[in-house]
C-alpha cells in the first residue's frame, strides 16, 4: 500500500481526490494539508507519506516553498505536483526544488494513477511534458554523453533556461541577436530530443550545469 498526502487549500478538491486515489485500491490517502505549514505539522502527527500531491498556489507555504522543505528536510517523500499552472517557469521552479512529477489538474483519473505508480516505483514521472528520452535518463540516473559536445555558448544558453527570463532577456544577457537565441535554442531541441523550455531546463539540472 501506498501512502498519500494531499497539499492543496482547496477542501472540496482534496476530498474530491482522496476519493479517486483510495478507489484505486493500491493507494491510501493518509492525511490533507491545506498549505506547507499545515503539511509540516501534520507530518509531526503522522508517519511521513510516500507520494505528496502537492498544488502550488496555496497562501502561508506555497508549493514551490513546502517541496524544497520537502527536499532539504524529509527527501524520501516525493512529491507530484498536481496544478492548473502550466507555464514553463513554474514547472521547472518545482522540478529544481525537488518534485518528481508534474501533472495538471484536468487530467483524467487513470493519468492521475499512472502517475502515482510511476513516481513511487520508478521515481519519476513528467506525462509528455517532457520527452520519454530524457524521462528515462533521469530515472536511470544516466548522462547521454551529450553534454561534452556542447559548445559554451549552448552550456550558457541552457543556465539561462533555468530562469525565469524570456528569450528576449536571455539573448541580451548573453550579448547576442534574439535570432542567435532562437538558433540555439533550435539546435538543442534537435541534439537533446526535447521540444520545450522545460526539457531542456532539465537536461541543464541532470547534468550539473546548474546547482538546485
Amino acid at each position: 500500500m501506498t501512502n498519500v498526502a494531499l497539499v492543496d487549500d482547496h477542501a472540496l478538491l482534496r476530498s474530491g481526490l482522496a476519493g479517486v486515489i483510495n478507489s484505486f485500491g493500491d493507494y491510501k490517502v493518509v492525511f490533507e494539508a491545506d498549505n506547507g505549514k499545515h503539511f509540516i505539522e501534520q507530518l509531526k502527527k503522522n508517519e511521513n507519506p510516500d507520494v505528496v500531491l502537492m498544488d502550488i498556489t496555496m497562501p502561508e507555504m506555497d508549493g514551490f516553498e513546502t517541496t524544497k522543505w520537502i527536499k532539504n528536510n524529509a527527501p524520501d517523500i516525493k512529491v507530484l505536483v498536481l496544478s492548473m499552472m502550466d507555464d514553463d517557469n513554474s514547472i521547472i521552479k518545482m522540478l529544481q526544488n525537488g518534485a518528481k512529477g508534474y501533472i495538471l489538474k484536468d487530467s483524467k483519473p487513470d493519468v492521475l494513477r499512472t502517475a502515482l505508480r510511476e513516481v513511487s516505483e520508478k521515481g519519476f514521472f513528467l506525462n509528455d511534458i517532457v520527452s520519454a528520452k530524457l524521462v528515462h535518463m533521469i530515472n536511470k540516473g544516466e548522462t547521454t554523453g551529450k553534454e561534452t559536445e556542447l559548445s559554451d555558448k549552448e552550456k550558457e544558453f541552457l543556465k539561462w533556461c533555468c530562469t525565469d527570463k524570456s528569450y528576449k532577456e536571455i539573448a541580451e544577457e548573453m550579448h547576442i541577436s534574439p535570432r542567435a537565441v532562437e538558433a540555439l535554442r533550435s539546435n538543442l531541441f534537435e541534439k537533446l530530443d526535447t521540444l520545450s523550455r522545460v526539457g531542456l531546463a532539465m537536461y541543464a539540472i541532470r547534468n550539473g550545469l546548474v546547482k538546485v
